[in-house]
């Protein structure tokens, strides 16, 4: 049985306070990927109903600051389900609670490995994209996987079927 990936939504949000903060009263990055991985393992314990362990993060670009006194929102949902891990999307915005003004701050992709109670992977079930936005996330996921296992040493390039499409023209 297949799930959704609205099956999976985590919504997370934090108040940025002054030890979450470096020098400039920005909010430092390590602590929003801290809190990004918590979202996201929720997302994907959710759709696997078992422990998950974290396997790989995505580039992290920041786009904008999160300042001091502003809420931080982080959504995750699992955008695709391989034989045992999941890609989770994740988007981070944070708000001026003052001023009524959200804005993005960054967007990444995670994946995690479901694990049975020995610790060993363990399947998990299929996502079925439930609207266009779910199925974009759900076609490039195999290219993200891909493109990931190529930069893990852990695919040769040229196995890459999904990518060679993008460069190579029949």
């Amino acid at each position: 049985m297949s799930k959704k990936p609205s099956d999976s939504l985590t919504i997370m949000t934090e108040l940025v306070l002054p030890n979450d903060t470096n020098f400039l009263g920005n909010l430092m990055g390590g602590r929003l990927m801290y809190w990004m991985d918590i979202a996201a393992g929720l997302a994907a314990q959710k759709h696997s109903n078992t422990i998950v362990v974290t396997a790989s993060v995505d580039n992290l670009s920041f786009v904008n600051p999160i300042r001091l006194g502003n809420a931080v929102h982080i959504e995750a949902r699992v955008t695709r389900a391989f034989s045992t891990s999941m890609e989770v999307y994740l988007k981070v915005w944070g708000e001026d609670l003052v001023r009524q003004e959200k804005y993005i701050s960054n967007t990444a992709y995670c994946t995690f490995v479901a694990l049975d109670a020995k610790g060993n992977p363990k399947t998990v079930q299929p996502i079925e994209p439930g609207d266009e936005r779910d199925q974009k996330h759900f076609d490039g996921a195999l290219r993200r996987r891909q493109l990931r296992l190529i930069l893990a040493g852990k695919m040769k390039p040229g196995d890459a079927s999904e990518l060679k499409a993008l460069f190579v023209e029949d």
